[in-house]
């Protein structure tokens, strides 16, 4: 973990020096001081594997590398465009102000959904008493075939990252009214998933709570029209630590993991200026 902070705060100074000096300061397509801005969109994404722990009072065990995928909705604009349902697909949100000409703070919340994949292989670790299933017993790296009746994991209501960022915009290209920017970001947030569970034939749990958190990176790309109204892509990037993951309705049972992901999203959003104007 230290060797990932120190890793962090390296590529961060990399990022951001790396980024002024590609994109010199120009006032008069930088006049972002005083700005605020909101977008929506939405995201696919990507997990590396990851050793998940899970304990309780008869059992404690780990699986290691287990995969898991996203799982978006399928475009239907029905879905995507009511704002009823606009919580299902992976979406993000954010809001954000310019402290300066370049640099912004936003809040926002990425919502992804993580699926463990059924039916894969893994090694396991642990033991498991009187759980009045075939599962009982001692492990030591055997090989194992995680089947739906021993476990379901998902954070697929999901996979719920709200975070604070500082990005860095500069204008890369502008037209008579369309400017082209570059964006560099770093954040920092809290997990608060709903992880939908079904452990070892217990009753199934699936309740929003508070289990780690996580940092990221980002570069993007915006086009803006109007003064107000832009698109923005961005590939993002980061770490979630969660030691704190509810299983069951019972407080003792627990799971914890850490894993990276990545991201890309396409988002819609509008800007505009709250400083007053000189007279």
């Amino acid at each position: 973990m230290k060797r990932f902070l120190v890793l962090t705060s390296l590529m961060s100074g990399i990022l951001f020096s790396a980024h002024a000096q590609l994109f010199p300061n120009n006032p008069e397509l930088n006049d972002n001081k005083g700005r605020l801005f909101v977008y929506w969109g939405w995201n696919i994404a990507w997990y590396t594997h990851s050793d998940i722990s899970f304990a309780g009072s008869d059992y404690h065990f780990k699986l290691y590398d287990v995969v898991a995928k996203d799982k978006p909705t399928a475009f239907d604009a029905g879905i995507y465009f009511n704002p009823e349902k606009a919580t299902i697909p992976q979406y993000n949100f954010r809001i954000g102000f310019f402290i300066n000409d370049h640099y912004s703070l936003s809040i926002g919340t990425d919502h992804m959904k993580y699926v463990m994949q059924s039916g894969q292989t893994v090694k396991i670790s642990g033991k498991i008493e009187n759980s009045g299933t075939t599962y009982d017993g001692t492990y030591y790296e055997n090989d194992f075939v995680v089947a739906p009746d021993f476990l379901l994991f998902e954070h697929t209501d999901g996979l719920n990252y709200p975070n604070i960022e500082l990005r860095r915009s500069d204008c890369l290209l502008g037209i008579k009214k369309v400017r082209l920017n570059t964006i560099a970001g770093l954040g920092i947030g809290i997990l608060y998933p709903k992880t939908n569970t079904t452990l070892l034939g217990k009753e199934r749990y699936d309740a929003f709570h508070l289990a780690g958190y996580g940092f990221d990176a980002l570069v993007g790309l915006n086009a803006e029209f109007f003064k107000h109204f832009f698109i923005q892509t961005e590939l993002k990037g980061g770490y979630i630590n969660m030691p704190e993951i509810r299983t069951t309705k019972s407080k003792s049972d627990f799971a914890k993991q850490s894993f990276f992901f990545a991201q890309y999203n396409v988002v819609f959003g509008y800007a505009f200026s709250i400083k007053r104007k000189d007279k």
